[in-house]
């Protein structure tokens, strides 16, 4: 159907779109570590990742990436301050693809205190290189986004 290989209604022959499902997510970048949470919930439980989540259907990406990092590291940043850096199409191997949005941003332009929020383990920053050395892991995909927000900032 329309070129592509699709699922399809077998009543009308219409396709059955399967659309990722948009997040927004903020990297908060301090010298040469970044923001991260120990997820708990799927996909890759116990992996360490930025603070991202879910759009609500009224919401901005840059608005849910705001919030999403308030819940889950107890830090506030205005919308304004955030940099559109990536976009991440990510695969969870059982049918369903989230689009993360993913914004950038200082420690110099939030505020608060990191704690880790009621969805995440725990939230602080890390280097990458010694996150890796503690034998911890990273979401699949997220490494090279983060070690190149890291470079950029």
């Amino acid at each position: 159907i329309e070129g592509r290989d699709r699922a399809y209604c077998g009543h009308c022959s219409k396709p059955v779109y399967r659309n990722a499902k948009p997040c927004g997510g903020v990297l908060v970048v301090d010298d040469e570590q970044v923001l991260l949470v120990k997820r708990t919930n799927p996909p890759a439980v116990g992996s360490w990742s930025l603070p991202a989540g879910f759009l609500e259907v009224d919401e901005p990406p840059e608005i849910a990436a705001a919030r999403e990092l308030r819940e889950e590291t107890g830090v506030s940043v205005t919308p304004d301050d955030l940099e559109l850096f990536e976009t991440n199409l990510i695969d969870h191997g059982d049918g369903a693809h989230v689009l993360v949005i993913i914004y950038r941003t200082t420690l110099s332009a939030v505020s608060g205190d990191v704690q880790a929020g009621s969805d995440a383990g725990d939230a602080q920053f890390w280097h990458i290189d010694e996150l890796l050395a503690a034998g911890e892991s990273i979401e699949l995909g997220h490494e090279s986004i983060m070690r190149r927000a890291i470079a950029e900032t």
